[in-house]
């Protein structure tokens, strides 16, 4: 108990942080390490700390005794009784089982412990016997190889991460090196003809690993920082054939001239497997649309047998967080192949952040995306949520509306309109994004300012010949729907305006504010303008859609207009 602390640590694993308190800072990056935020109103900050924030900590080589000093000198009226031993108990199951192939025998694996009580335990349950789980001596169960995954995600649900040393397959062989010469990133080292971000070159020694620990795993970087690069350099250095599956057409394109503009790899190694081809090559790249297709609703999936097309040695899952169930199930199946996540942000809104866990393996490596910020690497970015007055009309109407439609009614406010222009006149001459959820709101606003307007319905030929012409230059104001969420490559853009968004998408709003991340000429500065309806459901969705990048440590000014009247949240 220091009495000065500037948290207060509860028995329920819930700490409160003290939003004015001057350590602040110090003591949202340490607890980042190991809980999560779950709410974020101006006075204090809630986190929790759960099993898999924790095992996440411990994948990440975090200890107890680590964790548990961080509290103690973080809480101002000390650490409860019983929480010390309970963060104990819960990391020391991390590792506590292990798998391990058979040299003689590829058909199962092996579950291991140093605790027999452990496995006495687990063989009564009946959905692990179901996968084939068989006690062989007071230490050690068998497990037929093909449920390796499955057996993964069960552990894990009751509460036991699996250490995974079965080992990988190689894969089919494929030669590729990087082209010399390139001078789109500073070399690090003289001996780095390609010259690799320190911190990239870090996150792939980390998802490789030491002693039987690497080759599946998440890395998490923020947009602009290069994730694309992350897995080309782990490819380079496997040297085999790989799967890549990504968000969409757009972002499969990016990963293509990524691997041809920067590796030896030729045109005809690299194939495209969309809704618009269907290539399979030593280097293939897929949309998960495409996999996730069928032609009925409870007709089988289509193209999921491309996970077994080539014998591949690495998949690469990028926006590891968009991830399908469908997906899910399938890489359950395909454990002995290694398996890389990359992604902004672990948070899914499903739930689901246990299964990537399992399945695609734990968090590897993890750059706070300030500290990015602060080595130059991305754009400082000014994020502002401006509130925005309903008429007396809207407002009479939304008090009666359902709670559906009272969203709705405040995300579409046509006052929004008046805003998005004069936020254009204040940055003109600069690169803007205005984005949003309703398809009539956003052709509304496009007629108006007399910009195009990019959705769903776009031909992906028309999205790429616009998303040119704005890096060009030609266009200085795209309308862009979610489309635009993910995987779009706009290096230029700096300023980008949110007139609505998917309720409280934590997600969605960490990869909007990434669409302008990218390193800006000059004094690399970019504005992130959020429009929220006043005295509405919106308000409330918008303060969850930032606890994300409130983690992370952005704040935001609130304006509320027309008054000009404002205050900071951090």
């Amino acid at each position: 108990m220091n009495g000065s602390g500037a948290c207060i640590v509860r028995r329920d694993r819930t700490i409160l942080l003290e939003c004015a308190h001057p350590d602040f800072e110090v003591a949202r990056k340490k607890l980042g390490t190991f809980a999560e935020l779950i709410k974020s109103p101006p006075a204090y900050h809630t986190y929790r700390i759960t099993p898999l924030s924790l095992w996440n900590a411990a994948a990440l080589n975090y200890t107890a005794e680590e964790i548990i000093t961080s509290l103690h000198h973080l809480a101002r009226w000390g650490v409860p009784t019983g929480l010390e031993e309970e963060i104990e108990t819960l990391l020391s199951r991390y590792g506590k089982l292990t798998l391990h192939g058979q040299e003689t025998q590829n058909e199962v694996v092996m579950l291991r412990t140093d605790a027999p009580e452990l496995l006495n335990e687990l063989s009564d349950v009946q959905g692990l016997k179901a996968l084939g789980l068989l006690r062989i001596n007071p230490l050690e169960c068998s497990c037929p190889a093909e449920n390796r995954g499955l057996l993964k995600q069960e552990l894990m649900r009751l509460g036991y991460p699996v250490l995974d040393y079965a080992g990988y397959h190689e894969g089919q062989a494929l030669s590729l090196t990087w082209k010399e010469n390139l001078d789109t990133c500073k070399a690090d080292s003289a001996n780095d003809s390609f010259g690799l971000r320190e911190y990239q070159q870090e996150a792939v020694q980390l998802f490789q690993g030491t002693e039987g620990q690497g080759g599946s795993g998440v890395v998490v970087l923020p947009c602009g920082a290069g994730k694309t690069i992350v897995g080309v350099a782990v490819l380079e250095s496997l040297q085999c054939e790989t799967l890549i599956l990504t968000s969409n057409t757009t972002s499969v394109r990016q990963w293509m001239d990524e691997l041809l503009e920067r590796t030896d790899l030729a045109g005809e190694a690299v194939g495209e497997y969309s809704g618009e081809k269907r290539e399979v090559r030593p280097v293939t790249i897929a949309t998960y649309q495409i996999l996730t297709h069928r032609s009925s609703k409870d007709g089988p999936f289509l193209h999921m047998k491309l996970f077994n097309e080539r014998n591949w040695g690495l998949i690469i899952y990028d926006e590891v967080h968009l991830l399908p169930a469908p997906v899910f199930r399938a890489t359950a199946d395909i454990q002995a192949t290694r398996r890389l996540g990359l992604t902004a942000t672990l948070v899914r809104e499903d739930g689901k952040e246990g299964d990537v866990f399992s399945l695609i393996g734990p968090k590897r490596y993890d750059l706070p995306w300030k500290e990015l910020e602060q080595q130059g690497w991305i754009a400082e970015v000014e994020c502002v949520e401006i509130i925005v007055p309903m008429n007396p009309e809207l407002k009479q109407e939304y008090m009666y509306a359902a709670a559906k439609e009272k969203f709705r009614m405040a995300s579409c406010n046509p006052a929004k309109a008046e805003i998005v222009a004069k936020l254009l006149k204040v940055h003109t001459g600069s690169s803007v994004l205005v984005i949003g959820q309703y398809l009539d709101q956003l052709s509304e606003l496009a007629d108006r300012i007399g910009a195009p307007l990019i959705t769903g319905k776009t031909k992906q030929r028309e999205r790429d010949e616009l998303y040119a012409a704005f890096n060009e230059g030609d266009i200085q104001v795209l309308v862009v729907s979610k489309v635009a969420n993910f995987a779009v490559n706009l290096p230029d853009a700096s300023i980008a305006i949110e007139v609505s968004g998917a309720y409280g998408s934590r997600q969605e709003e960490a990869q909007r504010l990434g669409r302008i991340l990218r390193p800006k000429a000059g004094e690399n500065k970019a504005y992130f303008y959020t429009l929220v309806s006043e005295d509405s459901r919106e308000q409330d969705f918008a303060l969850r859609r930032r606890m994300f990048l409130t983690e992370q440590g952005y704040e935001y000014v609130v304006k509320k207009m027309p008054s000009g009247e404002e205050r900071t949240i951090h």
